[in-house]
């Protein structure tokens, strides 16, 4: 995996040594000052700039470094600026934090990579926070324990936020979504004994799974099964299983098939009972799956917190897209606490080189990937398919919601401290082959034959 610089603005990596010179890679760096604490890690990153600034050109910075050793530049640096003092200043600019020991909640699912890698890899701890990550059993408790304040943040369902500031299935409360976790990376499963079965107008009476009602798979398996002329109410049986639920239930006959996250879809490969029918990136390749999400209260109570919280998690969604970081993350996120899932799995979906369970091995980099701006579109695309069906009744300010919940402004604004690029311009939607117009969602909900509303 290659080297991460915590003192650079984004994501910059090196081919060898780390940022302060006293390391043969930056991961040893990171580890080293992580786990000397929160101290050293102030000081070797004002060590690390101050490098920087007196000896800019890199390739000089280097050889200079080797010759004499970090320790000696640092000391001849120090008679003229006090390194210790800077750091102080440094450490008393991050006090700001009004919270530094911070509760996550997730869910362990390949799109929750982000949050969950950011804190092996140092990403929290880059901004100065203390995060534990808390593997939570499903949505339904996710979002209890962040209104109950039990989370002070948490991994949740893009829809999820919405609904909740809505009070759709919970007492309204405003929540916000400062980054999308992850596109695409979703799937139909079927069980072994459907593989004759892949025309959708044949499922008739099927049972299919998904993980919680208000979520891109309800609305995804939804819009595909009535382009084929079902109505998801009335000739299949939906229901909602915790996704790690999901492949016990496919062996044990309980589902015929869910549309759900990975690793659920591989691992249903992986134990030989259920195959991959189609990636959700092929109905609407790009769609958001997971965000980010916390509760306005905690952005208003602790805005420094948030900000740095937030800058930590964009920071790891663009390592996260690195194609070259994937096995890395794999591996990282494999263990018990994390995904608890064999590494071999987590590499198939990460990679998107994968057996599909039918036999064939299939190429598809863009199976999951991960991209952090919470475009408003997604927002109104989601609340026309709430609409559609009868979740939510009467006029809906479409745009109004998309604002308040996803926070692209602010997302930009990090991106450019982090030196990413934010993107600019209407986001292009096309969901199996029809276009979505955000500035006209009630003719969009009009259009569809089958619906609720």
């Amino acid at each position: 995996m290659a080297s991460f610089d915590p003192t650079r603005r984004g994501s910059r990596f090196f081919s060898t040594g780390c940022a302060c010179g006293r390391h043969a890679s930056q991961g040893e760096h990171d580890r080293a000052v992580t786990d000397a604490g929160e101290d050293t890690l102030y000081a070797s990153t004002v060590e690390a700039a101050v490098l920087r600034a007196v000896m800019p050109h890199g390739p000089t910075r280097r050889s200079f470094l080797s010759a004499v050793g970090a320790t000696t530049a640092l000391a001849a640096i120090g008679q003229f600026l006090p390194l210790g003092s800077v750091s102080d200043a440094f450490a008393q600019g991050a006090g700001a934090l009004e919270k530094k020991d911070l509760k996550i909640g997730f869910i362990p699912i390949t799109c929750a990579t982000p949050i969950i890698m950011a804190h092996p890899l140092g990403f929290y701890a880059k901004q100065g926070l203390n995060v534990d990550i808390i593997k939570t059993a499903g949505w339904a408790v996710i979002r209890d324990k962040t209104i109950n304040k039990e989370y002070d943040a948490a991994h949740m369902l893009a829809p999820m936020p919405i609904a909740i500031s809505m009070g759709v299935g919970s007492q309204p409360t405003p929540y916000v979504i400062p980054a999308i976790e992850n596109i695409n990376g979703q799937a139909i499963t079927l069980a072994m004994k459907h593989k004759d079965k892949r025309d959708p107008k044949m499922w008739k009476g099927f049972k299919l799974a998904v993980p919680f009602d208000y979520s891109m798979h309800t609305y995804l398996l939804r819009y595909y099964l009535a382009e084929h002329g079902l109505d998801p109410d009335t000739d299949v049986q939906i229901r909602s299983v915790p996704p790690p639920e999901m492949v016990a239930n496919l062996r044990a006959g309980n589902i015929d098939g869910y549309l759900g996250p990975d690793p659920f879809n591989q691992r249903a490969v992986y134990d030989g009972v259920g195959f991959i029918h189609l990636l959700s990136k092929e109905l609407w390749d790009g769609h958001p799956c997971c965000a980010f999400a916390a509760s306005q209260d905690f952005v208003t109570q602790a805005p420094n917190t948030f900000h740095a919280l937030a800058k930590a998690i964009i920071d790891a969604t663009a390592y996260a897209q690195k194609a070259e970081n994937r096995k890395g993350i794999a591996e990282a996120i494999a263990p018990a606490n994390y995904l608890n899932q064999p590494q071999i799995v987590l590499e198939q979906i990460l990679t998107g080189t994968y057996a599909d369970g039918l036999g064939a091995v299939k190429t598809d980099p863009n199976r999951i990937a991960f991209d952090a701006f919470p475009y408003d579109a997604f927002a109104i695309w989601i609340l026309t398919q709430m609409k559609r069906w009868g979740q939510v009744k009467g006029d809906v300010d479409y745009a109004g919601i998309a604002k308040q919940v996803f926070l692209a402004t602010g997302t930009a604004d990090l991106m450019k401290e982090l030196g990413q690029t934010p993107p600019t311009g209407t986001k292009t939607i096309v969901v199996m082959g029809k276009a979505f117009d955000a500035s006209k969602p009630n003719d969009y909900v009009a259009s569809f034959a089958i619906k609720r509303s």
